[in-house]
């Protein structure tokens, strides 16, 4: 079972639900809440939720510590095996669109890296900007360039060197096919909402993660990783939720505009989450639960649902 959606959608409510339902135990597809220390930013799930079911995939990994897309994949498939054979089922809960994907679908054949194409497209990044990098692959695999913005670097310049490598985009290789991990099939349900209410419930999230801490949060982690963040080392925190406070730190705005830009950002990624799951991946998409009711009586109906699959 594999539960998804935008931010602020209410995944991990509804999975944590499903699995104590079941018995089950959760693999969390969420590429920060895997890293210690970002806890108020990445929506982590409290310490009373950690305990009352098994989380995996949080609070695993240091700040710098490398954990791709890929990675993940490949270790939650064995952790899913490891489940089972112990007798218990696996609710996946997150967004992160790769990690999902991944974990899901296989990945495309790609090619490996080009060390001259690679550091060619980084002088360009140096030279030009995110922005005009951003552009170009816009114009060649407007699909790809859906799912990121210009900030996302790595995977920017990543994609443009698969197409000059290959002369084909990302999104056509990926239509060509994908490599599965192994022989796992996954029901995936999607929580859906009208476009409006979803874009209210991240602003006043936003506001509930300030009144909580989190610009406090992002000026330890500014201290701490300074070095990392001026060497661009550290993708966990080049993201949404810690970026604009940094904006705030060097002095480039005010308290004030950190907190509408993490708004607008925020509903600016739940955008393209949206836009990749309906491109990339087959979803079953149901109704967000809206109080505890309506929480209760989704979870009993997925609960059914796994229950009677692991009987067929």
């Amino acid at each position: 079972m594999v539960i998804l959606g935008p931010t602020a959608s209410g995944k991990s409510a509804l999975a944590l639900a499903v699995a104590k339902r079941i018995g089950g135990e959760i693999i969390s597809a969420d590429s920060r809440q895997v890293y210690r220390e970002l806890d108020i930013g990445a929506a982590k799930p409290s310490k009373e939720r950690l305990g009352e079911v098994k989380h995996h995939f949080v609070d695993e990994k240091n700040i710098g510590d490398p954990f791709t897309a890929g990675d993940f994949a490949t270790e939650a498939v064995e952790r899913i095996g490891d489940i089972h054979r112990r007798g218990k089922r696996a609710v996946v809960a997150g967004g992160s669109t790769l990690y999902l994907e991944g974990l899901i679908e296989g990945f495309a054949d790609l090619p490996p890296a080009d060390p001259e194409i690679r550091a060619r497209l980084l002088e360009e990044l140096e030279r030009d900007g995110k922005e005009r990098l951003y552009a170009k692959l816009l114009e060649r695999d407007p699909a790809q360039a859906a799912t990121l913005d210009s900030t996302k670097s790595q995977r920017l310049i990543r994609s443009l060197e698969i197409i000059e490598i290959t002369g084909l985009s990302v999104t056509e290789l990926q239509a060509r096919g994908n490599q599965r991990l192994d022989g796992l099939s996954f029901v995936t349900t999607g929580l859906a909402m009208p476009r409006p209410l979803l874009y209210e419930r991240i602003n006043h999230r936003t506001d509930e993660m300030v009144d909580a801490g989190l610009c406090g949060e992002a000026e330890r982690l500014y201290h701490n990783y300074r070095t990392l963040l001026r060497e661009g080392k550290t993708y966990a925190l080049q993201s949404v939720g810690y970026q604009e406070f940094f904006q705030y730190f060097n002095g480039e705005i005010d308290l004030g505009a950190a907190i509408t830009l993490v708004k607008q950002h925020t509903r600016n990624y739940a955008k393209r989450q949206l836009t990749f799951f309906s491109n990339r991946l087959t979803v079953n998409w149901v109704a967000a639960p809206f109080g505890s009711n309506e929480l209760d009586a989704l979870a009993d109906r997925l609960a059914h649902y796994c229950t009677e699959k692991a009987e067929e």
